[in-house]
């Protein structure tokens, strides 16, 4: 401890996206200038998808959407905004294979989702999957790796192949959210029903953009027998 304090005396860490000195780092390694902008996802708030909305009085409850058209999961919550540095470590771990970034991302979402979690109660966490084609191509799921994380801080198993992708489907980014709910449909499914059938699910991924994908898990999930699901991301768009 001693050597390691020296160390980091001598050679402080660097922020992972500004590069500046941070002597007191601790485990996220983010400088209090990035983490300033990152901007959390609080209330008030939609009660089942999570998405922020002014409301009266600033009280948490279901949207249009949601009353109109409830979705297959109980519960979505993101811990921030995917803009600013947290957009910035995003695409850093995604596109830029920069694995060691999942530790930043893992410990934001495990600050600002512990108590969601603890509600929801989950038996089980599932990382949203990519089909075999897109892992070769990136070399790795950001989801499991996340996740491998979040399980141990969370004390919850983590079930990686729960859930296949068993269809290749074309990115999402542009698509419209019609667009995207057709091309996600059908590209999911649980081999082993019995995984899950009782169980309650939790539902990881990076990003919230449309719903689509969650959503289409969710109800995969909950066809093969799920008690219930809930899902949890780093970021969702604004």
């Amino acid at each position: 401890m001693i050597v390691r304090a020296l160390l980091d005396i001598l050679f402080p860490p660097l922020c992972h996206l500004c590069r500046a000195p941070i002597p007191e780092a601790e485990e996220l390694h983010l400088c209090p200038a990035c983490l300033a902008r990152a901007k959390p996802v609080g209330s008030p708030l939609c009660t089942v998808c999570g998405v922020p909305f002014a409301t009266e009085g600033g009280i948490d409850h279901r949207c249009g959407d949601c009353i109109v058209s409830p979705p297959p999961y109980e519960g979505a919550r993101a811990a921030y905004l995917f803009e600013g540095p947290v957009q910035d470590l995003v695409h850093r771990f995604k596109y830029g294979h920069k694995a060691h970034l999942r530790r930043p991302l893992a410990l934001l979402a495990a600050e600002r989702l512990s108590s969601f979690v603890a509600e929801s109660a989950p038996d089980l966490i599932i990382p949203v999957p990519l089909h075999r084609s897109r892992l070769r191509e990136r070399g790795f799921n950001q989801a499991i790796l996340m996740g491998e994380l979040l399980a141990r801080r969370w004390h919850i198993p983590l079930h990686r192949a729960t859930l296949r992708r068993v269809h290749a489907t074309a990115p999402q980014v542009g698509l419209t959210s019609a667009q995207r709910r057709e091309n996600i449909r059908g590209a999911f499914a649980v081999p082993s029903p019995a995984a899950v059938a009782g169980r309650r699910v939790l539902l990881l991924d990076d990003v919230f953009t449309t719903g689509s994908t969650i959503t289409e898990c969710a109800l995969v999930l909950r066809k093969a027998g799920a008690a219930a699901v809930h899902a949890a991301t780093v970021a969702r768009t604004p």
